[in-house]
């Protein structure tokens, strides 16, 4: 069996730090698994939101999770601080695909690694549509080249 890659901090282009808070915790004392989906939707959300100009409130245009993974490696726990890690991998003509790590605070390690599919979509019509040339910039910016 072959062993996957070692993932590191190096891996990615932007991070954003997030809290835990005491509910993301679950019965076994560590962050739960679901609760690392919001953590990846957050970082992207932000992403787009201070660098593209996305209104989640008003824009005509819109990012809908079409697909979504995630892989622990190690456990995190309330009262840990983490930075999410964010890269685009692919980019197409109404998709994108992020890979997103989470890292304990200073790790150079992933605790969990994953990844998150958009389509664009009009929201009026809910029908996937072409990438806006100004998310389409901001993404390649974080492109995996």
């Amino acid at each position: 069996m072959s062993r996957e890659k070692e993932i590191k901090r190096k891996d990615y282009k932007v991070f954003y730090p997030m809290s835990t808070r005491w509910m993301d915790n679950d019965i076994y004392g560590h962050i739960n698994n679901v609760t690392y989906y919001s953590y990846f939707d957050t970082a992207v959300n932000k992403y787009l939101i201070e660098n593209a100009g996305l209104d989640i409130h008003n824009s005509p245009i819109v990012g809908y999770v079409v697909h979504s993974n995630c892989n622990y490696v190690s456990g995190l726990s309330f009262p840990d601080v983490i930075e999410i890690g964010l890269r685009v991998d692919k980019i197409g003509n109404s998709s994108v695909t992020y890979a997103i790590g989470v890292f304990k605070k200073g790790a150079e390690k992933v605790s969990a690694h994953g990844e998150f599919i958009h389509v664009f979509v009009n929201r009026k019509e809910n029908k996937s549509v072409s990438i806006p040339k100004s998310i389409l910039v901001a993404l390649k910016k974080i492109k995996l080249q």
